[in-house]
Protein backbone atom coordinates (compact mmCIF):
# COMPACT_ATOMS: atom_id res chain seq x y z
CA UNK A 1 0.00 0.00 0.00
CA UNK A 2 1.45 2.93 -1.07
CA UNK A 3 1.83 5.56 2.18
CA UNK A 4 3.36 8.50 0.77
CA UNK A 5 0.67 11.05 1.01
CA UNK A 6 -1.39 11.19 4.51
CA UNK A 7 -4.59 10.32 4.36
CA UNK A 8 -5.84 12.28 7.50
CA UNK A 9 -9.70 10.97 8.58
CA UNK A 10 -11.85 12.45 8.03
CA UNK A 11 -11.83 12.80 4.32
CA UNK A 12 -15.02 14.32 1.90
CA UNK A 13 -15.20 13.51 -1.45
CA UNK A 14 -16.76 15.65 -4.74
CA UNK A 15 -16.44 13.88 -7.43
CA UNK A 16 -17.36 15.63 -10.73
CA UNK A 17 -18.32 12.94 -12.79
CA UNK A 18 -19.71 14.86 -16.37
CA UNK A 19 -21.45 17.39 -14.61
CA UNK A 20 -18.71 19.96 -13.76
CA UNK A 21 -15.99 20.75 -16.14
CA UNK A 22 -13.52 23.72 -17.36
CA UNK A 23 -13.36 26.65 -15.22
CA UNK A 24 -16.72 26.41 -13.32
CA UNK A 25 -14.55 22.73 -11.99
CA UNK A 26 -11.97 25.03 -11.16
CA UNK A 27 -13.68 27.71 -9.53
CA UNK A 28 -15.32 24.95 -6.94
CA UNK A 29 -11.83 23.44 -6.24
CA UNK A 30 -10.69 26.55 -5.25
CA UNK A 31 -13.82 26.99 -3.02
CA UNK A 32 -13.22 22.94 -2.00
CA UNK A 33 -9.49 24.30 -0.83
CA UNK A 34 -10.40 26.74 1.49
CA UNK A 35 -13.34 25.11 3.13
CA UNK A 36 -10.71 22.41 4.08
CA UNK A 37 -8.41 24.29 4.89
CA UNK A 38 -10.98 26.30 7.30
CA UNK A 39 -12.33 23.32 8.22
CA UNK A 40 -9.45 20.89 8.63
CA UNK A 41 -11.46 18.39 6.91
CA UNK A 42 -9.41 16.62 3.96
CA UNK A 43 -11.06 16.67 0.47
CA UNK A 44 -10.91 14.73 -2.42
CA UNK A 45 -11.71 16.05 -5.35
CA UNK A 46 -12.26 14.12 -8.65
CA UNK A 47 -12.67 16.36 -11.99
CA UNK A 48 -12.22 15.57 -15.42
CA UNK A 49 -8.60 14.29 -16.59
CA UNK A 50 -8.06 17.53 -18.23
CA UNK A 51 -8.74 19.78 -15.89
CA UNK A 52 -6.32 18.27 -13.27
CA UNK A 53 -3.45 19.94 -13.95
CA UNK A 54 -5.19 23.35 -13.56
CA UNK A 55 -7.08 22.56 -10.37
CA UNK A 56 -3.61 21.51 -9.12
CA UNK A 57 -2.10 24.49 -10.02
CA UNK A 58 -5.05 26.55 -8.39
CA UNK A 59 -5.57 24.49 -4.90
CA UNK A 60 -2.85 24.18 -2.35
CA UNK A 61 -5.18 21.32 0.48
CA UNK A 62 -7.28 19.41 -1.80
CA UNK A 63 -6.18 15.64 -2.96
CA UNK A 64 -6.67 15.85 -6.39
CA UNK A 65 -7.86 12.14 -8.11
CA UNK A 66 -8.69 10.92 -11.38
CA UNK A 67 -11.73 9.59 -12.19
CA UNK A 68 -9.86 6.41 -13.94
CA UNK A 69 -6.85 4.76 -14.35
CA UNK A 70 -5.44 1.73 -16.05
CA UNK A 71 -2.88 -0.48 -15.13
CA UNK A 72 -0.85 -0.05 -18.29
CA UNK A 73 2.92 1.06 -18.49
CA UNK A 74 4.42 3.41 -20.72
CA UNK A 75 4.09 2.53 -24.50
CA UNK A 76 1.18 1.29 -26.11
CA UNK A 77 -2.25 1.48 -25.18
CA UNK A 78 -4.07 4.07 -27.24
CA UNK A 79 -7.23 5.58 -25.07
CA UNK A 80 -6.00 4.37 -21.94
CA UNK A 81 -5.48 6.56 -18.73
CA UNK A 82 -1.63 5.92 -18.17
CA UNK A 83 -0.41 5.89 -13.94
CA UNK A 84 2.87 8.15 -14.81
CA UNK A 85 0.73 10.83 -16.66
CA UNK A 86 -1.75 11.66 -13.87
CA UNK A 87 1.05 12.06 -11.82
CA UNK A 88 2.76 14.97 -14.15
CA UNK A 89 -0.62 16.08 -14.49
CA UNK A 90 -0.84 17.43 -10.56
CA UNK A 91 -2.68 14.31 -9.39
CA UNK A 92 -2.17 12.71 -5.96
CA UNK A 93 -4.68 9.39 -6.69
CA UNK A 94 -6.93 7.91 -8.51
CA UNK A 95 -10.44 6.10 -8.06
CA UNK A 96 -11.15 2.79 -9.67
CA UNK A 97 -14.04 0.78 -10.21
CA UNK A 98 -16.81 2.90 -10.27
CA UNK A 99 -20.25 1.67 -11.24
CA UNK A 100 -19.79 3.53 -14.31
CA UNK A 101 -16.35 2.10 -14.99
CA UNK A 102 -16.13 -1.02 -13.93
CA UNK A 103 -13.28 -3.01 -13.54
CA UNK A 104 -12.35 -6.89 -13.00
CA UNK A 105 -10.15 -7.85 -9.95
CA UNK A 106 -7.49 -8.79 -11.72
CA UNK A 107 -7.05 -5.00 -13.40
CA UNK A 108 -8.52 -3.29 -9.87
CA UNK A 109 -5.32 -5.31 -8.27
CA UNK A 110 -3.20 -4.21 -11.52
CA UNK A 111 -4.04 -0.85 -11.10
CA UNK A 112 -3.00 -0.26 -7.54
CA UNK A 113 0.38 -2.08 -7.90
CA UNK A 114 0.91 0.64 -10.92
CA UNK A 115 -0.23 3.47 -8.74
CA UNK A 116 1.85 2.34 -6.33
CA UNK A 117 4.63 2.03 -8.31
CA UNK A 118 4.05 5.69 -9.39
CA UNK A 119 2.97 7.03 -5.57
CA UNK A 120 -0.21 7.44 -6.16
CA UNK A 121 -3.28 6.94 -3.53
CA UNK A 122 -5.91 4.40 -4.62
CA UNK A 123 -9.52 5.03 -3.69
CA UNK A 124 -11.55 1.39 -4.89
CA UNK A 125 -15.11 1.42 -5.35
CA UNK A 126 -17.01 -1.28 -4.40
CA UNK A 127 -20.95 -2.42 -3.84
CA UNK A 128 -21.08 -4.63 -1.32
CA UNK A 129 -19.47 -5.53 2.01
CA UNK A 130 -17.79 -8.70 0.70
CA UNK A 131 -16.88 -6.91 -2.39
CA UNK A 132 -15.11 -4.45 -0.29
CA UNK A 133 -13.45 -7.48 1.52
CA UNK A 134 -12.16 -8.82 -1.27
CA UNK A 135 -10.39 -5.88 -2.52
CA UNK A 136 -9.46 -4.76 0.83
CA UNK A 137 -7.36 -7.90 0.63
CA UNK A 138 -5.42 -5.98 -2.60
CA UNK A 139 -3.99 -2.99 -0.43
CA UNK A 140 -5.59 0.27 -1.80
CA UNK A 141 -5.39 3.07 0.63
CA UNK A 142 -9.34 3.28 0.45
CA UNK A 143 -12.25 1.35 -0.11
CA UNK A 144 -15.33 3.08 -1.21
CA UNK A 145 -18.70 0.50 -0.39
CA UNK A 146 -22.02 2.19 -1.75
CA UNK A 147 -24.79 0.00 -3.16
CA UNK A 148 -25.01 1.01 -6.90
CA UNK A 149 -28.97 1.68 -7.21
CA UNK A 150 -28.27 4.30 -4.52
CA UNK A 151 -25.99 6.31 -6.50
CA UNK A 152 -27.37 9.41 -7.50
CA UNK A 153 -30.38 9.29 -6.23
CA UNK A 154 -33.10 11.98 -5.64
CA UNK A 155 -33.13 10.84 -1.79
CA UNK A 156 -31.72 10.55 1.64
CA UNK A 157 -31.01 6.87 2.42
CA UNK A 158 -27.61 7.48 5.42
CA UNK A 159 -29.89 6.69 7.39
CA UNK A 160 -31.51 3.58 6.19
CA UNK A 161 -27.64 2.48 5.24
CA UNK A 162 -26.51 1.27 8.96
CA UNK A 163 -26.87 -2.62 8.67
CA UNK A 164 -24.49 -2.27 5.22
CA UNK A 165 -22.32 0.71 6.64
CA UNK A 166 -21.41 -1.17 9.75
CA UNK A 167 -20.44 -5.04 8.38
CA UNK A 168 -18.27 -2.97 5.53
CA UNK A 169 -16.09 -1.78 8.47
CA UNK A 170 -16.21 -4.98 10.41
CA UNK A 171 -15.24 -7.26 6.86
CA UNK A 172 -12.25 -4.27 5.93
CA UNK A 173 -10.96 -3.68 9.36
CA UNK A 174 -10.23 -7.36 10.30
CA UNK A 175 -8.15 -7.39 7.10
CA UNK A 176 -6.71 -3.84 7.34
CA UNK A 177 -7.54 -1.11 10.08
CA UNK A 178 -5.24 1.21 7.99
CA UNK A 179 -7.58 1.23 4.93
CA UNK A 180 -9.85 3.82 4.97
CA UNK A 181 -13.59 2.69 4.80
CA UNK A 182 -15.91 5.67 2.87
CA UNK A 183 -19.77 5.16 2.38
CA UNK A 184 -21.55 7.82 0.31
CA UNK A 185 -24.21 6.89 -1.06
CA UNK A 186 -27.86 8.54 -0.38
CA UNK A 187 -25.80 11.64 0.75
CA UNK A 188 -28.11 14.78 -0.30
CA UNK A 189 -27.98 17.09 3.27
CA UNK A 190 -25.31 18.32 5.43
CA UNK A 191 -27.64 15.96 7.87
CA UNK A 192 -27.05 12.97 5.87
CA UNK A 193 -22.96 13.54 5.90
CA UNK A 194 -23.28 13.68 10.14
CA UNK A 195 -25.70 10.50 10.02
CA UNK A 196 -23.00 8.42 8.02
CA UNK A 197 -20.20 9.65 9.94
CA UNK A 198 -22.00 8.69 12.82
CA UNK A 199 -22.31 5.19 11.44
CA UNK A 200 -18.30 5.26 11.93
CA UNK A 201 -16.81 5.87 8.53
CA UNK A 202 -14.15 7.79 8.07
CA UNK A 203 -15.12 9.13 5.18
CA UNK A 204 -17.82 10.19 2.64
CA UNK A 205 -18.88 12.29 0.18
CA UNK A 206 -21.70 13.76 -2.15
CA UNK A 207 -21.96 14.11 -5.99
CA UNK A 208 -25.49 15.30 -7.36
CA UNK A 209 -26.05 16.14 -3.31
CA UNK A 210 -23.46 19.13 -4.01
CA UNK A 211 -23.55 19.28 -7.87
CA UNK A 212 -27.33 19.48 -8.41
CA UNK A 213 -28.44 22.11 -5.80
CA UNK A 214 -29.37 25.84 -5.82
CA UNK A 215 -26.23 26.66 -4.29
CA UNK A 216 -23.42 24.00 -4.48
CA UNK A 217 -20.77 26.17 -3.09
CA UNK A 218 -23.21 26.96 -0.39
CA UNK A 219 -24.05 23.32 -0.16
CA UNK A 220 -20.46 21.86 -0.43
CA UNK A 221 -19.47 24.27 2.72
CA UNK A 222 -22.36 23.05 4.78
CA UNK A 223 -21.54 19.34 3.98
CA UNK A 224 -17.91 19.51 5.05
CA UNK A 225 -18.91 21.67 8.39
CA UNK A 226 -20.99 19.05 9.34
CA UNK A 227 -18.50 16.74 8.87
CA UNK A 228 -15.97 18.29 11.05
CA UNK A 229 -18.67 19.04 13.35
CA UNK A 230 -19.95 14.88 13.83
CA UNK A 231 -16.47 14.06 13.67
CA UNK A 232 -15.42 15.87 16.70
CA UNK A 233 -18.31 14.56 18.44
CA UNK A 234 -17.65 11.30 18.13
CA UNK A 235 -14.00 12.09 18.51
CA UNK A 236 -13.39 14.44 20.93
CA UNK A 237 -10.07 15.62 21.14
Amino acid sequence: MYKGIRLQKPLFEIGLKGYLYGEAAVRLAVEADRVSEECGVGVIFDPQYVDIPAIARATQHLFVFSQHMDPVEVGRGAGMVLPEALKEAGAVGTMLNHSERRMTLAEISGAIKRADEVGLVTMVCTDSPEEAAAVAQLGPNIVLAEPPELIGGDRSVASEMRGFVERTIDLVGRINPEIVVMCSAGIRTPEDVAAMVALGVGATGSTSGILKAEDPVGQMRAMIRAMKAAWEQLHPS
